[in-house]
């Protein structure tokens, strides 16, 4: 059985940070916007930079994969184990582990040189 590695160290926050995506007042003022304010809005915007199109990309056919993709990354984030990260989920742990082997999560959480 293998020993579960905790994932305290791994922030979504704390990345985009690093990357100089945000900072503690942008985090504030996000706090404010209820989930679907944030998307629609982050729709608007990428619409209004795109002449009305979403990055050449069928939003509605994509929209399950995108929304799995930020819970799985707030799930991990938000939880001191994968177990955890399951139950905030809803789903098994055996499950879990099948899911960030698909997506390759880990790899949005490694520092950018």
């Amino acid at each position: 059985m293998h020993k579960e590695r905790p994932h305290k160290t791994l922030s979504v926050s704390k990345q985009l940070k690093e990357e100089n995506k945000i900072n503690d007042l942008f985090e504030i003022q996000l706090s404010n916007l209820s989930l679907e304010e944030v998307i629609s809005l982050k729709l608007e915007l990428a619409t209004r930079e795109m002449d009305g199109k979403m990055y050449g990309l069928p939003i509605w056919k994509n929209m399950p994969t995108i929304v799995r993709d930020a819970c799985l990354k707030a799930a991990i984030s938000g939880s001191a184990t994968r177990r955890d990260a399951a139950r905030f989920l809803g789903i098994t742990y055996a499950n879990l582990r099948e899911v960030l082997k698909n997506y390759g999560l880990f790899h949005y959480f490694k520092k950018r040189s």
